[in-house]
């Protein structure tokens, strides 16, 4: 039971942290649906739940990541999660982890072994929302009360107020304007971040959050962030490495898609690249990548090509 999808970071390296990991190829591990303790290779019986991925399990097999080629791996979020989180992206207590995938200490042994074996660790963090509760806070520790999250409201794509203050798929929306919600996020990736010693940070879902929070966010965490926004515009997408180190390389993704699976012609990679060398800050600190876990399999829908 494996899966994987490989994120390519051009390669021009100089010095520093950003330009350090432009060197690596990161290879992203769902840590529920990657490897069991035992090795276990029996299918999964229900895939809208844990499927008994651990850090033990992943610890088995950095070799077999190192083998093809990888220096660097992206885990999944490893705060507890709502029953049927498998994913990681249902918070509900922000100070333990995910039993699920193991104990604190089984994290540190993954994160001790990878860099034994000259593997980074680059861990998945959300500050955009928290679990599917309604509006019952109760359920979330320690951002429990109302004045905490943004009001119930489902997100307009065309309003980008809309989209940083609404709801994500009835996920409750995190208020970064209240000042104890904006201090805690930001200490509390600091403080992960060190107790773990992770080499890099993924945000998920970075338009749905104001930018000059992740400004904040990201200098709080002391190391290299790829920040995720999921849009094909470079002049919607560019604006957000103002205030993050890295970011996936969304526009180059839908191009290469549209190259390889429409039959399209190669210059049209060139064309995007081009486009992207005005726009981006560092164009060389995106991370292009052609699978993931938000979208089909590159392969998927190619038919007998």
């Amino acid at each position: 039971m494996k899966y994987f999808a490989a994120a390519m970071l051009a390669v021009h390296a100089l010095a520093g942290n950003t330009e350090d990991w432009k060197k690596r190829s990161i290879y992203q591990v769902l840590t529920d649906r990657f490897a069991q303790d035992n090795d276990n290779t029996n299918a999964c019986g229900d895939l809208s739940n844990y499927c008994g991925g651990t850090y033990k399990g992943m610890i088995n097999n950095l070799d077999y990541i190192q083998g093809m080629g990888f220096d660097a791996i992206w885990i999944s979020p490893i705060v507890k999660n709502m029953d049927g989180g498998y994913h990681g992206y249902w918070a509900t207590n922000w100070e333990d982890v995910n039993e699920h995938f193991g104990s604190k200490q089984d994290l540190k042994d993954l994160v001790n072994a990878a860099h034994a074996k000259g593997i980074w660790v680059m861990v998945d963090v959300v500050a955009n929302h928290v679990a599917p509760v309604g509006n019952d806070f109760s359920q979330i520790y320690p951002l429990n009360k109302s004045e905490h999250y943004h009001n119930n409201c489902d997100i307009d794509w065309s309003n980008q107020w809309s989209v940083e203050n609404c709801r994500l798929a009835g996920l409750p929306d995190l208020s970064q304007e209240n000042s104890y919600v904006r201090q805690y996020l930001k200490d509390w990736i600091k403080n992960i971040v060190s107790e773990y010693q992770f080499d890099g940070i993924r945000i998920d879902t970075i338009p749905e959050v104001p930018k000059d929070f992740w400004g904040e966010y990201g200098q709080s965490s002391g190391v290299f962030q790829m920040g995720e926004c999921f849009n094909g515009d470079p002049a919607y997408v560019a604006p957000y490495q103002n205030y993050l180190t890295g970011l996936f390389n969304y526009p180059m993704y839908y191009t290469i898609k549209d190259v390889f699976r429409n039959e399209k012609t190669m210059y049209g990679i060139r064309n995007r690249f081009n486009e992207e060398q005005g726009k981006f800050k560092d164009v060389d600190a995106l991370g292009v990548f052609v699978d993931n876990h938000d979208n089909a399999r590159f392969l998927n829908g190619m038919g007998d090509h």
